[in-house]
């Protein structure tokens, strides 16, 4: 609401009834009085305003901002460095167009893998609803023949080591330990020859008799004499170790093992001939079900991969303008709160994205019950004092705010013109342009007094003398008020006093 207007009163000079409190509710306290010092006769029409009653519309007064409809912080929702930024401020983007993307190399890497596990299970899907092809059952036969044949030889070998060492293989190993022996031999004759070559051969390139492709091969089959003789050497030992055993006699851990092979060779030969009478039978139900399970669980790999994947890109939930921006390429960047204030706004955000504007008023709660969806406002921005903007009272909020011990509501109003004009975050004033009352009494709200809590006007009696009148009062208008019980249309009221009156003296009198 409007305060109350001293500055249109006719004769400041002289003894006022001044309004002393009318706050952001709007309510009229004691009036605060001082004698005049001259003229002694009571000239009413001086002194008094006659009440009249009045076609007037209520007008509330109240403060605002400019702010957008909506806003939004964008952030990613996953932290990493922002390698792509494809926006300005000053921007219009579309809903879902993508603003930045994050780094994101992994995540496509790891959604080709997950494609490629994908078409693995499918093809697989495949095979088992085609059923086995020619080849296939011949592979199969091939490993069970291969699964016979390792455990002919492994229960073989177990027999042999259950019977123990014939004579005959004793013999065969110590003939084979004297061969090597014998290689031994041999092979360290020709070493020591190619070694007395080389030497020969290095003589003689040092005296130029020779070329240096001469003297290498030389070298070069002193080596392969030393590595023959290396060899026939291990051939011996392995002989020899050989020939230890067969004379022992088979070890118990020897035959253990032999067994072992044996029950692996059974269990693969086994393996080997299911796998044949399955592929020679079809496909089973449960492994047609098996291999569509896979499949399943590949597409939803690939799904969360891809989720994964899209959210590095940071698009917009709407429409709009890009208003902020706070990150650059190669910054680290975290998720944050996407609807933050913008005073909340960090680093961690993005970009700021907003849509359309809007004025946020805040109304005394005295004056919350004359607001009404639909109303029309007057909006005057600081920026634009001599222009008069319309907006109209889109919503009232359903709950409270207290600022500064102050009881307020939040209004949100859509505005009508200037949209061109305003600009978010600019202050403006507003008038609520409310009913229009007809034929309502209305006085000067410096006329009002108060009396022990109770509001009153000072009325003439018989003799011209202001007295106390108590009055229910409506709605402050401007610099007026209206009174809606205790005064009728004609009363006069004093709006100053007559000299040698004194206003606490009229109140203790007429209380």
């Amino acid at each position: 609401m409007e305060l109350p207007q001293f500055g249109n009163i006719k004769h400041p000079g002289r003894w006022l009834i001044a309004l002393i409190a009318a706050g952001v509710l709007g309510t009229v306290a004691v009036a605060g009085v001082t004698s005049r010092r001259r003229g002694s006769e009571v000239n009413l029409e001086e002194l008094t305003v006659e009440v009249d009653a009045a076609d007037v519309r209520v007008r509330i007064e109240a403060t605002g901002e400019v702010q957008p409809i909506q806003r939004v912080n964008l952030s990613p929702k996953t932290q990493g460095r922002l390698e792509q930024l494809y926006v300005e401020q000053g921007d219009e983007v579309s809903q879902g167009e993508v603003v930045a993307v994050m780094e994101n190399d992994e995540l496509a890497s790891q959604l080709a893998q997950a494609e490629a596990r994908l078409d693995r299970a499918r093809a697989r899907l495949a095979e088992r609803e085609n059923g086995p092809r020619a080849e296939e059952i011949e592979r199969a036969r091939a490993s069970v023949r291969q699964a016979e044949s390792r455990l002919a030889s492994a229960e073989a070998n177990l027999a042999q080591l259950e019977a123990g060492n014939r004579p005959e293989d004793i013999a065969e190993a110590e003939a084979a330990l004297t061969r090597a022996r014998s290689s031994i031999r041999e092979a360290e004759s020709r070493m020591t020859l190619a070694q007395a070559d080389v030497r020969r051969n290095e003589q003689l390139y040092r005296d130029g008799a020779i070329s240096r492709q001469e003297l290498d091969r030389a070298q070069d089959e002193a080596r392969r004499a030393q590595a023959a003789v290396e060899q026939a050497q291990a051939a011996a030992l392995e002989a020899q170790r050989r020939l230890e055993r067969l004379r022992s006699g088979s070890r118990s851990e020897e035959i253990d093992r032999a067994r072992a092979e044996v029950d692996s060779a059974r269990a693969d030969v086994s393996q080997a001939q299911s796998q044949l009478e399955e592929l020679l039978t079809g496909t089973r139900p449960e492994t047609l079900a098996q291999a569509m399970a896979d499949v399943m669980e590949a597409e939803a790999q690939v799904r969360f991969a891809e989720i994964q994947l899209e959210e590095t890109r940071v698009r917009a939930p709407f429409s709009g303008i890009i208003t902020q921006r706070y990150a650059d390429e190669g910054a680290f960047v975290t998720p944050a709160t996407s609807a933050s204030a913008v005073s909340s706004a960090t680093s961690t955000s993005v970009v700021a994205l907003a849509r359309g504007l809007e004025v946020l008023a805040k109304v005394p709660e005295a004056d919350i019950s004359q607001i009404k969806p639909g109303q029309s406002v007057e909006i005057v921005a600081d920026a634009f004092p001599d222009e008069v903007f319309m907006g109209e009272v889109d919503l009232i909020a359903p709950e409270a705010v207290v600022e500064r011990d102050v009881t307020l509501f939040q209004v949100r109003l859509r505005i009508v013109t200037g949209l061109d004009q305003l600009r978010s975050g600019m202050n403006v004033d507003l008038t609520f342009l409310g009913d229009r009352l007809a034929n309502a009494l209305v006085l000067p709200t410096v006329a009002i007094v108060s009396r022990q809590g109770e509001t009153g006007v000072l009325v003439p009696d018989e003799d011209n003398r202001p007295q106390f009148r108590a009055v229910t009062l409506g709605p402050t208008l401007g610099n007026q008020i209206q009174v809606l019980d205790g005064l009728e249309d004609g009363d006069r009221v004093f709006l100053e006093l007559p000299e040698g009156e004194n206003l606490d003296d009229i109140l203790e009198q007429d209380f």
